[in-house]
C-alpha cells in the first residue's frame, strides 16, 4: 500500500480540485423555495422544489468585505472574483412565535447547498453564522428573508483563508482529507436549534423589537469614547475581554451575558424602588471592574457599550432604557465591523477579538488572530499561556488548571490519547464522523453555549 501524502499535499490538491467539486456541491437552479408535502401526525415534512426563473425573488446580497472582495449577485450570478467561500453571521429580532416550524425547512435548505454553520431560532427571532460558496449562502439568507418578520437582517461577512477553503471543499466532496484546527466550523454539516432566546439574557420583560439604544456607526465610535462624559462598557464575558477591549472600557467582570443585569444594578445603584432619575455614580477610570458608584448622586451617565457582532447590546441597551438611562449607544456591528472598517493607525482597539468558531480570535481587518483554544475550558489563550506549567495540551490552561479535580485532568489525557491514536491531533471534532460526535458535541455546548456570533 502507497504511504499517505502529507496532509499539506493533500490540502493543495483538495484546493485543485475545489472548482470542478464545487460545480457538484449546488443544484443546478436559480432559486428555490419551499413546498409543503404531505405531512406525517407528528411533524410536518417540507421538500425543496425548483422555482421558475420568472418567479425568482431577489437576492439579498451578502455584505461586501471592502478589505479583500466584494460579493456582487445579480442576473448573471456571483462575479468570478470572489473568493469560494465567505462566512456570514447575522441576526434579527423579530415576533417569531412559529420558530419552530422554520427549523425543518432550514436544516434541509443548508444541507442541499452544503452550507455549514449554526443557527439559533427562538420566539425571539434568528441568530446564526454560516459557512459555504457565496452563491449558496445567498440563497440561505434570501430564503430566510423571504419570511417578512426576518427581512433585514443585520449582517457581517469574514474571508476564508485558502487553507480553510481547501478543508471545506476536501471534507464536503468526502475528501480523505478531514477538518483541521483552522477550520471555522464544523465543516461537514449544519446545526439549527431551538432556543428560548436567540442570546441568553433571563430577562423576559426586555424586547429590543420595542426599543433599543441609538446605533452608531464605526467612523463615530471614536470621537463618542474619547469624550470623557461617556461610560464605555463592554457588555462581553471577562474571558473575552482579556485578550482585547476599546480603551478606557469597563470590564463587568461577568462570566455569562446573563449576570449583566445584576451588574448594572450593582454599580449604578439601581432597583425597582429607585428613581431612574438619579443614582449614585462616579466618573469611569480605566481597569476592569471599577466601582461607578460615589456619595454624591447625579444623572444616570451618558453610556456606550459594545460587544462581537451587536447582538448583546440590543438586549443590554434595551435593558439600561428599561432602567431609565436617557443616553444609551452602541456600535453598529460590534467589534467585527469595526476591526474591519476602521484603519489600525486609526483604532482605539487594543488586542484581539474573541470570536466562537474555531479562529478563536481575529486582528484588525478580520485577518486570524494568534490566540488558540484550550479544550479544556474554551478559553482563548496566548503563546505565552501555552509555556506555563500549567499548560497541557487538550487537559488544562493557567485559567482552569486549578478548577479541575486529578480526575478529570486524567479522562482529558485519556480522550487526547484516543484523538492521537487515531491519527487526529487537536480537537475532539477533527478526522470523526457527525453521527459519532452527535453526543460528545450536545454535552460541551450544554457546558458552553455561544452568547453571540
Amino acid at each position: 500500500m502507497l504511504p499517505s501524502p502529507p496532509l499539506s499535499v493533500a490540502r493543495r490538491a483538495a484546493t485543485a480540485a475545489a472548482s470542478a467539486a464545487a460545480h457538484h456541491l449546488l443544484p443546478s437552479v436559480n432559486s428555490l423555495i419551499l413546498e409543503p408535502s404531505v405531512p406525517s401526525p407528528a411533524s410536518p415534512r417540507r421538500r425543496i422544489r425548483l422555482m421558475p426563473l420568472g418567479e425568482r425573488p431577489p437576492l439579498a446580497p451578502l455584505p461586501p468585505h471592502g478589505r479583500s472582495f466584494a460579493v456582487v449577485a445579480g442576473d448573471g450570478g456571483v462575479k468570478a472574483e470572489v473568493p469560494a467561500l465567505v462566512v456570514v453571521s447575522f441576526y434579527r429580532f423579530a415576533d417569531f412565535p412559529d420558530h419552530a416550524d422554520f427549523r425543518r425547512p432550514l436544516k434541509e435548505l443548508c444541507e442541499e447547498l452544503r452550507v455549514s454553520g449554526g443557527i439559533i431560532l427562538a420566539p425571539e427571532g434568528i441568530n446564526g453564522s454560516l459557512c459555504g460558496i457565496p452563491e449558496a449562502v445567498e440563497k440561505v439568507l434570501n430564503f430566510i428573508q423571504a419570511d417578512d418578520r426576518l427581512k433585514g437582517l443585520r449582517m457581517i461577512q469574514s474571508p476564508v483563508t485558502p487553507e480553510d477553503e481547501a478543508i471545506h471543499h476536501g471534507h464536503t466532496s468526502h475528501s480523505p482529507v478531514g477538518a483541521g484546527e483552522d477550520a471555522p466550523f464544523r465543516w461537514d454539516h449544519v446545526r439549527v436549534k431551538l432556543k428560548k432566546e436567540i442570546v441568553s439574557f433571563g430577562d423576559p420583560d426586555v424586547m429590543p423589537t420595542k426599543t433599543v439604544g441609538k446605533y452608531i456607526k464605526p467612523k463615530d465610535w471614536n470621537a463618542l469614547i474619547s469624550d470623557p462624559d461617556t461610560v464605555v462598557i463592554d457588555v462581553r464575558n471577562m474571558y473575552e475581554i482579556r485578550i482585547g477591549k476599546f480603551n478606557r472600557a469597563v470590564d463587568p467582570c461577568t462570566k455569562s451575558f446573563r449576570e449583566f443585569p445584576s451588574w448594572v444594578d450593582n454599580q449604578f445603584q439601581l432597583a425597582e424602588s429607585d428613581s431612574p432619575s438619579s443614582v449614585n455614580s462616579d466618573t469611569v477610570t480605566e481597569g476592569p471592574g471599577k466601582n461607578l458608584n460615589s456619595s454624591e448622586p447625579k444623572e444616570l451617565p451618558r453610556v456606550a457599550m459594545y460587544c462581537t457582532g451587536g447582538i448583546r447590546c440590543e438586549k443590554a441597551s434595551s435593558f439600561l432604557l428599561s432602567k431609565g438611562f436617557k443616553e444609551v449607544y452602541h456600535l453598529e456591528g460590534g467589534i467585527l465591523k469595526y476591526l474591519e472598517e476602521i484603519p489600525e493607525a486609526e483604532s482605539l482597539w487594543e488586542g484581539e477579538c474573541f470570536v466562537f468558531d474555531k479562529r478563536v480570535s481575529v486582528e484588525h481587518g478580520l485577518s486570524q488572530g494568534t490566540h488558540k483554544l484550550c479544550y479544556g475550558c474554551k478559553q482563548p489563550i496566548s503563546d505565552e499561556d501555552m509555556e506555563s506549567p500549567k499548560w497541557e495540551y487538550g487537559v488544562s490552561c493557567p485559567y482552569c488548571f486549578a478548577t479541575k479535580s486529578e480526575e478529570e485532568k486524567e479522562r482529558a489525557r485519556a480522550r487526547q490519547r484516543q484523538f492521537e491514536t487515531w491519527g487526529v491531533i487537536g480537537g475532539p471534532d477533527k478526522g470523526r464522523s457527525p453521527k459519532r460526535l452527535e453526543s460528545v458535541y450536545e454535552v460541551e455546548e450544554n457546558k458552553q453555549s455561544p452568547s453571540s456570533v
